[in-house]
């Protein structure tokens, strides 16, 4: 008696799988007969995906001030491309050029028509020397386009590490650690970052190490004289001579 109603159960589970059974199928028809339809829904839907995701990461968006920057891009140091304006005595002044994405980028640009206002860039862990602007002047010249990693801000100025974007290659040579390996500049504490902090003692090294190479070859702010001159001025210098000039004088 207790085994009764076994049956009545087995054909419950018949039916709901029946009834699945038919939902799958109902689906799968639909999808079949509406092919088009559907793709067209997943295109907008990953479409609406790419975009929600490029706006959110700002990888379209033109930046015009320091100041517009997302922090988490200066943590993280982030390299940006831009457009060499100018040099002058307070830095490099560089507009932005934002990534470019067929389609997507004129959608998502805000403001169209204006120029861009540039930032101002300090090259971080550099002091320059007068030669070494002068050589900043020749060597990044207008409309130059040049990457910059991001290292701290400090209000309307970045400081950051620089690079010539040159044929045949994506990044080109660090500006920071070329004006030091030719002696035009000298290394300086990196402004705004932590000194106990990885990025600090990794960029430290990289300075030092161009700045020991060229004090080693003696290369401009740490050049030398000839043994020469190094021995007429030790003989123009010496106590025999300025008693012997003093001789003349009286003479004369």
């Amino acid at each position: 008696m207790n085994n009764m109603p076994e049956p009545r159960r087995g054909r419950d589970d018949q039916q709901d799988r029946r009834d699945q059974g038919n939902i799958v199928s109902t689906i799968s028809h639909f999808v079949d007969d509406n092919l088009t339809f559907v793709r067209n829904i997943s295109t907008v839907l990953a479409a609406t995906g790419v975009v929600v995701i490029v706006r959110s990461l700002k990888l379209t968006t033109r930046f015009r001030a320091a100041s517009e920057i997302p922090a988490r891009f200066i943590e993280r140091n982030v390299s940006l491309r831009g457009r060499v304006r100018s040099v002058s005595d307070r830095g490099v002044e560089v507009e932005h050029v934002p990534i470019y994405l067929p389609v997507l980028s004129p959608l998502l640009s805000k403001v169209k028509g204006v120029d861009s206002s540039s930032i101002l860039v300090h090259l971080a862990g550099v002091e320059l020397t007068p030669e070494g602007r002068v050589w900043l002047q020749e060597n990044l010249a207008p409309a130059q386009t040049v990457w910059l990693k991001l290292i701290s801000r400090e209000d309307d100025m970045l400081h950051c590490l620089v690079r010539r974007s040159q044929q045949g290659s994506v990044w080109g040579r660090c500006v920071n650690e070329e004006l030091l390996w030719l002696g035009l500049a000298r290394t300086a504490p990196v402004v705004g970052v932590r000194t106990d902090s990885r990025i600090y003692w990794h960029l430290h090294k990289r300075l030092h190490r161009a700045e020991v190479k060229a004090e080693r070859k003696g290369r401009g702010l740490w050049q030398r004289d000839s043994t020469w001159e190094r021995v007429s001025r030790a003989i123009l210098d010496s106590s025999v001579i300025r008693m012997m000039r003093r001789i003349f004088q009286k003479t004369g």
